[in-house]
Parts: structure tokens; C-alpha cells; sequence
């Protein structure tokens, strides 16, 4: 990344010796290599998310083209990763369709279970009459 050599490094080193002194030299040199791995790890998150990003942007594009096309014409890992997500939709979404339809049941069993009882007759004598 710099072009630094050996001498130069001493020189660096010689003036910040005189400058900041045996003692604080230390901790000046420790400061310094925290900013340059805080700056390396902050430049290695961004490389990272930039890269995420133009691979979605890849794949959309992609899926964009495969509709377009349609999707006999499209190529195989494409085909396999659209149908791997819609997989993981209907197993993401299954849990709730279930809990919606089960309510759903419940609702009309109680519903149905809740017949109106005339007041004063309990509800074995409202089931004789019936008969």
C-alpha cells in the first residue's frame, strides 16, 4: 500500500523519539495501530457490503431477464435458486397459514358450542328439548 522501506521506518521512529520521548512513544505507536485496524476492519466491512449488494443487484437483474424470457429459457443454477427461495417462502409463511385456519375452526366450533339457552333452564334441560 506505502512505499516505505527500512530507512525510512528508522527515520519516522528517530524523529518521534525526540519528538514524543522514550515514554509516550509506546503509546503513540499502540494509538496509531488501533486507528490503522479500526480503518482496515471499516474499509473490510464496506468491501464486504458492497459485494453483498452487487450480488443481489446481479440476481435481480437475472430474475428480471429469466421473467422477461420466461422461465424454461433461463439457466440451471438460476432455476435452482428461484426455486430454493420460493421453498423457503412457503415454509416461512406455512406456520402462519395454519395458525389463521386453526383460529378460524376455533372460532365457529365455539361459536356452535355457544347455542342460546333460555334463562332460568340450565343447559341439560335446553338439550331434552331439543329431542
Amino acid at each position: 500500500m506505502f512505499d516505505i522501506g527500512f530507512w525510512e521506518i528508522m527515520l519516522i521512529s528517530i524523529i518521534g523519539l525526540v519528538v514524543l520521548g522514550p515514554q509516550r512513544l509506546p503509546v503513540a505507536i499502540k494509538s496509531v495501530l488501533r486507528w490503522v485496524n479500526t480503518a482496515k476492519t471499516m474499509a473490510n466491512s464496506v468491501k464486504n457490503e458492497i459485494s453483498q449488494e452487487l450480488e443481489l443487484q446481479e440476481m435481480n437483474e437475472n430474475m428480471i431477464k429469466a421473467t422477461k424470457q420466461g422461465l424454461d429459457n433461463i439457466d440451471p443454477n438460476l432455476k435452482a435458486s428461484i426455486d430454493k427461495m420460493k421453498t423457503n417462502v412457503e415454509d416461512l409463511t406455512q406456520p402462519y397459514q395454519a395458525d389463521t385456519s386453526s383460529a378460524d375452526s376455533n372460532k365457529t366450533a365455539t361459536a356452535e358450542g355457544n347455542k342460546a339457552v333460555p334463562k332460568g333452564k340450565s343447559s341439560d334441560h335446553a338439550t331434552e328439548q331439543e329431542k
